[in-house]
């Protein structure tokens, strides 16, 4: 043992009270004395076993363990030292515990970490609870594991291998015996299941679950994203077959159980590369002079049926996923495309939200429930647009679906409009009633036909995506009124306040820009943030400025506890408009015909635990989407390592800048030991490197120009060459 001056050290005797500690913790209903502990931590000599009675004495007399009888001790049942949470690692091999029940996260450092991995359900011992210190914790018990599966490069030795992971969170590599190697071959990217971590093992064992290929192809890359996310890239065989079976025709006594609205002018408005059609709108101009309008939506329950393997599926997946070069979908193709799908000329079973408003765009009357409708016409946004920009009844064949002019009747180029101004209207009620508006560019590929990136582009929303969404709200806003105002059972999409704290970080970054929010009122700090993002449009620091007021936003969630939807200004809203690709969805339309149908609520706890997972896998799915954006733009610029860009500074910190390329918005760091005009310093206040000869200031939003250094494709990191700061070159 570690002596000084005859004495057991400080740190020593630290570490025994906080293994004792542990042992206590981890049974915590059983009852210790010293010489069991001293067995369990291996010691015998008589100093440690002294030390450890003075420890165990100094913990019950602190009330952190108490003394059940005379020399036997147990974790005390109200210590409020011991807490359970959630394991947040960072890059550094630290991490924080996240805990509702905790005011701050817990600071864990490395060696107390205990095996515990990111995401890990934990319970840890805190201590450093003194005024003025940061509180640490040491984790006691790995409750839960959240996750086994792991993807990574496999090194393969004479009789053993090792995987390591390009996840920064995961500060261990996994130890694969020989026999558990499969058919991976050295450097293959595997997925491999952790099954095992022993004691006095530093890495723990797994075995190789499946070879994706190897690392920098293309599909091996996709199928890592999807694989380190836990999300699947084909059904199961049985899903397949059990779907292909199903009768998708239109039958006569179904439609007579339904509306019959095939008679009614209607159409989609989707995306040109779109595939399956969720929505459809429907327009009547009635003899009181008001509109029926129709939001009809894919009943994809009617062949969903609850108990199938296909809604279990449906169920497990929850959302479909969209990675830049393809869609893994929640439903197979033959719902999802053709039987569900909302295509022209088709009949079609949907599950119906009908309308009638005034010229105000008020709701006059509102109608619910499964209809059949005929979809007379398919457009893009982009003929939308034009038909509302000009009232055009011809489509020029630069913009058609087709490649050629052609003309629809003026019916609908008249229903197009009116459905535009309407929406309009709409769009100004909601924003004066305090919604944010986040019209965040959209980065997009074009891609060739080996989903190899040629060109980049920014997708913006115009007036034809404002007017479908319009629309998609009222009807999700009207569904989920018209239930919570029952007081039953439903799934609600909700949306917090945001964050104080948040809000004054995003006011100290965008004060650099001169921009300013208002925090005066809940409404003002709203109004404040729509003017920020109409000041920041089309500036340099627009995606930054966009991406940092999102993050200062809550997230929202699905729940049966309906606080409302902050982001949209609404009381009560769901999601009812995107079956074919969000679970929730479909929980909503059965539980709005059990409602219609006069059922009574259900319950509430099993709708909760369903919320919580789809809640769960639209995390998942939105990582892995950022994550093939991030991929794609590292291949893409792998081609343009010859070039010099202009970019804006998007982050700095105490290693480096970072910097968004403002032509394709990629984003790469620039390390600080790398900028040789100068030795740079960081400087939090100013959030900018300072130079310590020239004083030189790096700050964020400053435009600089930058090379290609490096780019990593298994890690999805781009690392720059700083070339200087555009104001120092000649104009």
């Amino acid at each position: 043992m570690s002596r000084k001056n005859g004495k057991p050290s400080k740190k020593k005797t630290k570490d025994f009270s906080r293994k004792i500690f542990k042992i206590l913790s981890k049974e915590p209903t059983k009852s210790f004395n010293y010489k069991q502990i001293a067995a369990i931590l291996d010691v015998n000599d008589t100093q440690s076993r002294n030390d450890i009675i003075k420890e165990l004495k100094f913990l019950a007399a602190k009330k952190d363990i108490e003394e059940v009888e005379r020399g036997k001790y147990k974790v005390s049942a109200t210590n409020d030292y011991y807490i359970e949470g959630i394991i947040d690692m960072t890059s550094q091999k630290t991490a924080y515990l996240v805990s509702d029940e905790l005011e701050n996260d817990v600071f864990i450092p490395t060696n107390n970490l205990n095996k515990a991995l990111d995401g890990d359900k934990v319970k840890v011992y805190i201590y450093n609870r003194r005024k003025g210190r940061r509180p640490e914790g040491e984790v006691v018990e790995i409750v839960e594991r959240h996750s086994t599966d792991f993807v990574g490069v496999i090194d393969i030795q004479k009789n053993f291998a090792f995987v390591s992971t390009a996840n920064p969170k995961m500060y261990t590599d996994i130890f694969i015996p020989k026999d558990k190697i499969g058919d991976a071959e050295n450097g293959d990217v595997v997925l491999v299941k952790i099954a095992d971590w022993p004691k006095k093992a530093d890495s723990p064992f797994g075995e190789v679950t499946k070879v994706l290929g190897k690392p920098g192809e293309h599909d091996t890359e996709i199928h890592a994203i999807l694989a380190e996310y836990g999300l699947p890239s084909d059904f199961p065989v049985e899903v397949e077959v059990y779907a292909q079976k199903l009768d998708t025709s239109i039958q006569e006594e179904e439609i007579a159980r339904r509306r019959d609205m095939r008679e009614t002018l209607t159409f989609t408005i989707d995306p040109r590369d779109a595939k399956d059609f969720d929505d459809a709108l429907s327009f009547k101009v009635l003899e009181n002079g008001n509109y029926e309008i129709g939001i009809h939506i894919a009943d994809v329950s009617h062949y969903l049926q609850e108990g199938t393997i296909l809604d279990e599926e449906a169920y497990n997946r929850a959302t479909s996923v969209y990675l830049v070069d393809r869609v893994v979908p929640m439903l197979p193709e033959v719902l999802s495309n053709f039987a569900c799908s909302l295509r022209p000329n088709e009949e079609k079973y949907t599950f119906s939200a009908v309308f009638q408003l005034n010229d105000k765009a008020e709701v006059v009357d509102k109608w619910f429930g499964r209809t059949v409708i005929y979809s007379d016409q398919r457009f893009a946004y982009e003929e939308a647009q034009h038909m509302i920009e000009t009232e055009s009844a011809t489509i020029p064949a630069e913009l058609s679906l087709t490649g050629e002019d052609y003309t629809v009747s003026h019916e609908i180029r008249d229903a197009v409009v009116k459905l535009n101004q309407l929406a309009k209207i709409m769009r100004g009620m909601r924003m004066a009633k305090g919604a944010i508006s986040f019209d965040k560019v959209e980065v997009k590929f074009n891609l060739d036909e080996n989903s190899e990136p040629v060109g980049v582009y920014f997708k913006e929303q115009k007036e034809s995506n404002h007017l479908i969404e319009e629309f998609m709200l009222l009807a999700n806003r009207k569904v989920a009124e018209f239930i919570g105002k029952q007081k039953k059972t439903f799934v609600y999409r909700i949306h917090d306040e945001p964050d104080m704290d948040k809000l004054m970080n995003l006011q100290t970054v965008i004060s650099k820009f001169g921009y300013n929010l208002n925090f005066k009122t809940k409404s003002s700090i709203s109004q404040s943030l729509n003017q920020l993002m109409v000041d920041a449009h089309g500036k340099k620091e627009q995606n930054l400025v966009d991406t940092l007021a999102i993050r200062s936003m809550s997230k929202a969630v699905y729940s049966t506890d309906n606080i409302g939807h902050y982001g949209l200004a609404f009381d009560y809203y769901s999601h009812f408009t995107s079956p074919i690709r969000r679970y929730p969805d479909v929980m909503a339309h059965r539980l709005l015909q059990h409602y219609l149908d006069g059922g009574k609520s259900v319950s509430e706890e099993e709708y909760e635990d369903k919320c919580q997972h789809c809640s769960n896998m639209e995390y998942l799915a939105v990582n892995a989407e950022r994550d093939s954006i991030k991929y794609m733009q590292v291949k893409y610029m792998l081609d343009h390592k010859d070039e010099e860009f202009l970019g804006v500074i998007s982050g700095v910190t105490e290693w480096g800048i970072y910097v968004e390329i403002e032509s394709n918005k990629c984003e790469g760091m620039c390390r600080i030991r790398e900028i040789k005009d100068d030795y740079y310093t960081f400087d939090d206040k100013q959030y900018a490197l300072v130079g310590e000869t020239t004083g030189k200031l790096l700050q964020l939003g400053d435009e600089v120009y930058v090379k290609v250094k490096n780019a990593d494709l298994v890690k999805k990191q781009l690392d720059f060459q700083f070339l200087s700061k555009a104001s120092e070159r000649p104009v």
